[in-house]
């Protein structure tokens, strides 16, 4: 079985302000990296995320960039059981416009090994994806930070 998943929210601005506040780091760190976000995503570049709930800021390579429409990472596979080799995983972002001038927001990401280390993975990062969709909504549309006190 593929380990692989998709969320997504639609967020009631323009595609081009929903793309801004993920690709801006300080707007990205208002919301959702709690610890900050170091580094604008653009393509080639690495940036350096940091989340309260986890032990230390990483690094989060950024394969793919077409303003105001995609963005793909890469970053290491969270999988704390692995007792092979550290692997990365692919995190692709699609921003739509919606014809009643919303944007529709899908995040996937893939690549886990098919283990049960990976499965575990896998579903602490859909819950983490599914936080930072329903967090970006909260944050553009009424200016609250879902995540705010949340894991400190």
């Amino acid at each position: 079985m593929e380990l692989k998943f998709r969320v997504f929210a639609h967020i009631s601005k323009p595609v081009h302000e929903v793309f801004e506040a993920v690709a801006d780091p300080a707007q990205l760190s208002c919301y959702f990296t709690t610890g900050g976000a170091q580094g604008r995503l653009e393509e080639g570049a690495t940036v350096s995320w940091d989340f309260h709930d986890f032990p230390r800021a990483f690094p989060v390579h950024v394969v793919e960039v077409v303003p105001d429409r995609r963005i793909v990472l890469e970053w290491r596979a969270n999988e704390p059981e692995n007792a092979g080799p550290d692997y990365n995983t692919t995190v692709t972002m699609e921003f739509k416009s919606t014809d009643d001038d919303r944007t529709l927001v899908e995040i996937a990401e893939e690549g886990w090994h098919e283990t049960p280390g990976g499965l575990k993975a896998s579903y602490g990062n859909c819950m983490g994806w599914s936080q930072m969709v329903a967090a970006l909504k909260l944050w553009l549309e009424h200016g609250i930070n879902l995540r705010e006190g949340m894991y400190k």
